[in-house]
């Protein structure tokens, strides 16, 4: 079955096209901001313009806005071409990916969370996640570790306080999404978002989650 992938959640912008586990083709570029503007760009570059039998998207957490804008595409592609969209975490990704890159049993992934925190996440190498993923200050994250390397892109954080911490700087890459098991690619596209939104209606209220 092909799947397209879709992650925009972090400073990366990444798409790929999955026959299985076999990388049909890829694109991944660190843009920080813009995805909207290089997302369909990336799409239409891809074999028969990324034509799947399916649609992944990384429902995040990680940057508000391009949590958002990889969903609306996951959702508008979906139902433009009669397919199934279905999420993941960035975290188990990022995870996943890490676990191919070095021996141990378990890593901690930790992303930049806006705000001075991270989003911080344990997971053993079955990538069974052995916490809940939070929003923590530094210090906290750091603590949280419990000696485990940390992988992920919000590392200045914590060797800014531990120079010395072993630490393995990773973005979530769609090309690496065929790692991850059946069960954590079953998620509804809809954000996770690890947060409160930063924007605010009027009168302090937060804005509505999407409707799927």
């Amino acid at each position: 079955m092909r799947t397209l992938v879709i992650d925009t959640a972090t400073a990366a912008c990444s798409v790929a096209l999955l026959d299985g586990d076999r990388v049909v083709a890829h694109g991944h570029d660190v843009v920080g901001r813009g995805h909207a503007e290089r997302l369909v760009p990336m799409i239409a570059a891809l074999p028969d313009g990324g034509r799947a039998e399916r649609i992944l998207v990384d429902c995040g957490p990680g940057s508000f806005t391009g949590i958002r804008v990889g969903i609306a595409a996951a959702r508008g592609l979906a139902l433009g071409w009669g397919v199934t969209a279905t999420g993941y975490q960035s975290l188990a990704l990022v995870a996943a990916a890490g676990f191919a890159r070095c021996d141990d049993e378990a890593l901690s992934v930790v992303l930049e969370g806006g705000h001075g925190e991270v989003f911080v996440q344990p997971f053993a190498r079955d990538l069974t996640a052995l916490a809940p993923f939070a929003s923590m200050r530094p210090d906290a994250a750091l603590a949280a570790l419990e000696g485990r390397v940390a992988i992920g892109n919000g590392l200045r954080w914590l060797t800014a306080l531990s120079p010395d911490l072993p630490v393995i700087e990773a973005l979530p890459d769609a090309s690496e999404a065929w790692r991850l098991p059946a069960d954590l690619i079953a998620l509804p596209p809809r954000p996770v978002y690890g947060r409160a939104p930063d924007a605010k209606l009027p009168g302090g209220i937060t804005p509505p989650e999407p409707v799927a």
